[in-house]
């Protein structure tokens, strides 16, 4: 399985979906809440070209967007190839 880094925020109901998701389909994911680690949200813009909402997810090398994107992935059956499920 990939390598899942999602970035997060203080009471990100986004982010609570995106990890519920993940959690949902067991996939270990590490966690960076950039309100608490801001030397986290350097490394998230420039990861991710600069994008300043939360939360931001990767898998592997792929920047997947936020969770609206991983919904959508979800919705589409193409999120368990692109974990490697």
């Amino acid at each position: 399985m990939k390598k899942v880094v999602i970035y997060t925020g203080q009471r990100c109901v986004h982010c609570d979906w995106a990890k519920e998701l993940l959690n949902k389909k067991k996939v270990d994911f590490t966690e960076y809440n950039i309100a608490k680690n801001t030397s986290k949200m350097e490394e998230m813009l420039n990861k991710s070209n600069g994008m300043r909402t939360v939360p931001q997810i990767f898998i592997g090398d792929k920047h997947v967007g936020g969770n609206d994107e991983l919904q959508a992935l979800e919705r589409q059956g193409k999120l368990n190839s692109l974990l490697e499920i």
